[in-house]
């Protein structure tokens, strides 16, 4: 329980930086951006910097243990952050790019908080020890939205002061991890390799568990790293979108705490279909007007439907391997999210300053009419009894 604990208040403190990263990037990049179409270009770049880290920061810790994977991967978050906080006071767009790709590789080596929650207890215990480990991410919705309000305008020019308190929430991360105790694999277990990664991926639960978690996190993060310019654009105040963010971010983390049961009385698979139902209402409540509950609604049941779908995803995907497997079943899988992340991200910006909120919506529907109708044919597969 104590290293459950810890990894959560570590994936607290890791989405502390992702959401004051996304609050406030999309603004500092259209603020120095040649091309106001290009203003989450840098918000790509922190995707596409995780997305390239995934596999070596897996690699990585099969060889050297979770721990010092997490402390590598908080201090690339740590140096990114003063690099984008460089780039602002120089008002240079590629210096920024380069900073948030720098700080991706922190959500690279981050993103296998909740695989080491699922190493660390009984196979009967994972959905539950994934759950708590992602319910950390509640502290993150909420000190992440005020560090950014409170931060934005603290130095000139502004963001200055978000990106150097950034630097110093990744040094708090690494005093956190350094308490962490989880053995590394045993020599022998590092010899064994496991079956062809081309193997595992053909299994229709791994396929489905790669959607789910594809889809949860690509169209949370083409709705999300939206949502400040669209409110921006709609004469909203910062405040508010803040106040959006901050419950949006509880949403995503909150039903943690019983996600995990909700699973193992009803199933992950009708888990993972009620986060795809939750997604659909969520861009019908988006497309039915743009005042601030609007926003406020649409996010916060983005946030629950990317959770069912995320965790219903990610309790999945450990049923398809071994443990000598885990390190490429699970850096493929966060390869594929980051990957559709990136394209969601440099979509997002594109989408939102030239075709409105509403195109952008009607863009993430058909992911997740894919990701329904497969589930459930997939749940009937199941169920039907052998012939």
């Amino acid at each position: 329980m104590r290293e459950i604990l810890i990894l959560a208040l570590c994936q607290g403190l890791l989405l502390t930086n992702g959401v004051s990263m996304i609050a406030v990037t999309g603004l500092a990049g259209r603020a120095i951006a040649p091309d106001p179409g290009l203003a989450t270009l840098p918000l790509t770049t922190y995707v596409l910097g995780g997305a390239f880290l995934t596999l070596p920061a897996a690699l990585f810790m099969r060889r050297h243990g979770r721990r010092s994977g997490f402390a590598l991967g908080i201090i690339l978050g740590c140096v990114g952050a003063l690099i984008c906080a460089l780039a602002v006071m120089n008002r240079s767009f590629v210096l920024l790019c380069l900073g948030t790709a720098v700080c991706g590789g922190y959500v690279a080596f981050g993103q296998q908080y909740r695989f080491a929650a699922a190493d660390a207890v009984e196979a009967r215990w994972k959905s539950r020890a994934i759950s708590f480990t992602l319910a950390g991410g509640i502290l993150g919705g909420v000190l992440g939205p005020w560090a950014s309000t409170h931060t934005r305008d603290l130095l000139e020019p502004a963001f200055l002061g978000t990106y150097l308190s950034l630097a110093v929430i990744a040094l708090l991360a690494l005093v956190c991890v350094s308490r962490l105790h989880i053995p590394p694999l045993t020599m022998e277990e590092q010899a064994r390799t496991g079956r062809p990664i081309g193997i595992i991926v053909r299994q229709p639960a791994y396929l489905i568990a790669v959607l789910a978690a594809a889809t949860s996190y690509g169209v949370m993060n083409l709705l999300m790293t939206a949502t400040p310019l669209a409110m921006d654009i709609c004469r909203h105040d910062y405040a508010d979108t803040a106040w959006v963010l901050e419950w949006h971010v509880i949403g995503m983390f909150a039903p943690s705490f019983i996600t995990g049961d909700i699973i193992r009385r009803f199933g992950v698979l009708n888990v993972i279909a009620a986060g795809t139902l939750l997604l659909a209402g969520c861009i019908a409540i988006a497309l039915s007007g743009i005042g601030i509950m609007h926003f406020w609604w649409a996010l916060f049941l983005l946030g629950i439907g990317w959770n069912f779908l995320y965790i219903g995803g990610t309790t999945l995907l450990t049923e398809t391997y071994h443990s000598e497997e885990k390190a490429k079943a699970q850096g493929t899988n966060d390869f594929v999210v980051f990957a559709i992340q990136g394209l969601t991200s440099l979509s997002s910006g594109l989408l939102i300053s030239r075709q409105g909120w509403e195109t952008l919506n009607m863009f993430a529907l058909p992911a997740v009419v894919i990701t329904l109708l497969t589930t459930i044919a997939y749940s009937w597969k199941v169920k039907r009894p052998a012939r």
